[in-house]
């Protein structure tokens, strides 16, 4: 996974997590000063738009890895990661399906569990990036033995002597 793949992955579920709990949040315990009031908060509004703009930029980041580093990673036998990358493929399926279904469902009772549940596997899906990172941290500076080649274009390559990108050669 590239750099720009790693950060884009990591800003986009930050934001959509802070975004969704702090919607959730003001939605479900924030009671309105007006009794007629149809938001609880004047940010009730901007946080549910900042989570619906957000998630699917997660979706895209998700998207953009899965080939090079989820199905690579789960193919591969190496353990660096995998409880929780494992957790996070299996729940995010299931988290995105919940989004997209509580934005079309009227019934009320259906809302109401669709929105926990969505609440549930984003936070579960959120601690399980944060323990991979974690897990992964200063691993990425070495080379572990059996560790997965990372792939680069011709241009990135290393000269074996040094560790500064190679110039293209020209033929």
């Amino acid at each position: 996974m590239t750099t720009f793949q790693r950060q884009f992955l990591y800003l986009s579920t930050i934001t959509a997590t802070i975004s969704g709990v702090l919607y959730i949040g003001i939605r479900t315990f924030v009671e309105p000063a007006d009794p007629w009031a149809l938001v609880n908060h004047p940010l009730e509004p901007w946080a549910l738009k900042a989570h619906i703009l957000t998630a699917p930029l997660m979706l895209f980041s998700v998207g953009v890895i899965t080939a090079q580093h989820i199905i690579r990673s789960l193919k591969s036998s190496l353990p660096t990661g995998r409880q929780s990358g494992v957790i996070m493929t299996v729940i995010f399926g299931p988290l995105a399906l919940t989004g997209y279904l509580l934005q079309t469902v009227i019934s009320p009772l259906v809302t109401s569990v669709l929105s926990w549940a969505h609440l549930i596997l984003g936070i579960i899906c959120a601690l399980a990036l944060a323990i991979h990172w974690r897990v992964l941290q200063g691993r990425r500076l070495r080379r572990r033995p059996g560790a997965l080649p990372v792939l680069r274009l011709p241009s990135e390559e290393l000269d074996p002597d040094d560790d500064h990108p190679r110039s293209p050669e020209v033929t």
